[in-house]
Formats: structure tokens, C-alpha cells, sequence
């Protein structure tokens, strides 16, 4: 299933769009866009812009002669974030592989990947990548999540899937979202690739405010999770929905909920 977790389409960029974003993205967006913001870069790159939550942050805090090349792997999701930011001549929208990134060397200020990195199979290629693209002296920046056991709500969706799946559990928010937590392996990551200077900041927040069913779509079918759910039983997307919606009301109780996330913001220096 390795090679699905990559693939956000059909369904997908919407159901994470409208759910995910608010519940888990939007204020490490606005963390990250905040940072960058702060370098006062002309040329910039964005790597995995998804749905495009960064570039809506960063955007109005761009000078206006300055450049925002928005990437992803997957074109509905680049197509998603175009139409949500609507026309801005400093925006353009790319899609493209982070392990081989389509432009010239030192054509970039600054790179940024807003939990992306997680999905790459090869990281240290990838850093490299973004290493040969960017100026001297230029950053790159990026979160990515803690472990699932530092973030309530999808640790409840895998649990709840496992009692459901008891034969072959689906675990791509463990395996994958999740996964690429360690700081001292991402750290050496980096260094491999040949960035200086780095600094790793653990920012623990409260999720936004769902309600159990959206909270359970949002993972579910909003994700590549929907994949692996599909893949072991292709009409019981909706049954295990009802199960992760069931065990959410169970932990966190009725009505709008949240849940502890947590994850690391890093900045490198080329």
C-alpha cells in the first residue's frame, strides 16, 4: 500500500480540503507562512502545497514583486488550491516530483513543505533537490508530524480501524502522516543532503473544533487511508467511517470535539 499513500484524487482533495484543513492544518499553515514571511524572500518554492493552505497564508503576506512557485504530485490537488486562491499573477501552480524538482539550480530564496515530506520515498534525494534549487544562503523550511501517539484524534481513527480490520489493520496515519517523527533522524536527513544551521521547534496545538462524523470522513475518506480501507473491503468505506465516528464519540465525547496534535518545524540553511 506504500505507493497509494501518495495519491490524494478522486474524492479526496475536497473531503481534505473542507474537513482536514480546519481540523489539523490551518494553524501550522499559518505558523509556517508567518516564518517565512519573516525572510522577506523574493523567489520562493512551495513542495507539496496540497490544497494550497500555505500559499493562501503566505500570500498576503508576499511583497508584490515577489514569486511563489506552488508544487505537488498530484494535479487535483494543485487544481483544488488554484481555483480556492483565485488569480494572482505572483502564484504559479506546478506540478511536479519533489525528487526531481524541474527547475535550474539556485533559482530559489526560499523552499517550504508543509507536511509533505512524510510522503517522499526517497528524503534525502528530495533534500538534495530542494539543497541544488535554492541560492547560497538561502532556507528551506518545513513541519512534519510527531508520532500518532502525540496526536489524539488520528490515533483514535487507527485504533478504532484495528478493532474493525482485526485481521490486517490499515495504518497509513501511523506508517506514513506519522511516521517521520524522529527529530534525530530528520535531522541527519538533512545534514546528508548537505543543509547547515538547523533548527527543530516541537509546536504542540489543540486541533480545530469537529464534530465526530466529520472528524472520521475527514481521516477516512480524505486521505489515502480511503485506499487501504477500500482495498480490504471495497463497499465498506462507510462502515468503517461509522466505526472511527463511533470511537471518537466514545473518547472525546458528543458534539463538536478536539483533540492534542503536535509536530516539528524545522529551518535549514543552504
Amino acid at each position: 500500500m506504500a505507493e497509494m499513500d501518495k495519491v490524494f484524487a478522486g474524492a479526496i482533495p475536497d473531503l481534505y480540503d473542507r474537513l482536514l484543513v480546519p481540523l489539523i492544518f490551518s494553524d501550522y499553515a499559518r505558523d509556517l507562512a508567518g516564518r517565512v514571511a519573516r525572510l522577506k524572500p523574493h523567489d520562493i518554492l512551495e513542495i507539496a502545497a496540497g490544497t494550497g493552505v500555505v500559499t493562501r497564508a503566505l500570500a498576503p503576506q508576499m511583497d508584490a514583486n515577489a514569486r511563489l512557485v506552488a508544487t505537488d504530485l498530484n494535479q487535483p490537488m494543485l487544481d483544488l488550491a488554484a481555483e480556492k486562491q483565485g488569480d494572482d499573477p505572483r502564484i504559479t501552480w506546478r506540478q511536479a516530483d519533489a525528487l526531481a524538482l524541474p527547475f535550474p539550480a539556485w533559482s530559489f530564496d526560499v523552499a517550504l513543505c508543509q507536511f509533505g515530506v512524510m510522503f517522499f520515498p526517497d528524503r534525502v534525494q528530495a533534500y538534495r533537490e530542494v539543497h541544488r534549487v535554492l541560492k547560497p544562503g538561502g532556507y528551506f523550511l518545513l513541519n512534519v508530524w510527531d508520532a500518532i501517539e502525540a496526536n489524539e484524534l488520528p490515533l483514535t481513527v487507527t485504533e478504532a480501524l484495528a478493532e474493525h480490520f482485526p485481521a490486517d489493520p490499515p495504518r497509513f496515519l501511523a506508517r506514513t502522516p506519522h511516521g517521520y517523527g524522529d527529530p534525530a533522524l530528520l535531522r541527519a536527513d538533512l545534514e546528508a543532503a548537505g543543509f547547515r544551521d538547523i533548527t527543530l521547534e516541537t509546536l504542540e496545538k489543540k486541533s480545530g473544533a469537529l464534530s465526530a462524523e466529520e472528524i472520521a470522513t475527514g481521516f477516512c475518506q480524505g486521505t489515502p487511508l480511503r485506499n487501504e480501507i477500500e482495498a480490504r473491503d471495497p463497499s465498506g468505506l462507510g462502515a468503517a467511517t461509522r466505526a472511527a465516528t463511533d470511537a471518537l464519540r466514545r473518547r472525546h465525547g458528543e458534539g463538536a470535539i478536539d483533540g492534542r496534535i503536535r509536530a516539528h518545524v524545522v529551518t535549514a540553511s543552504r
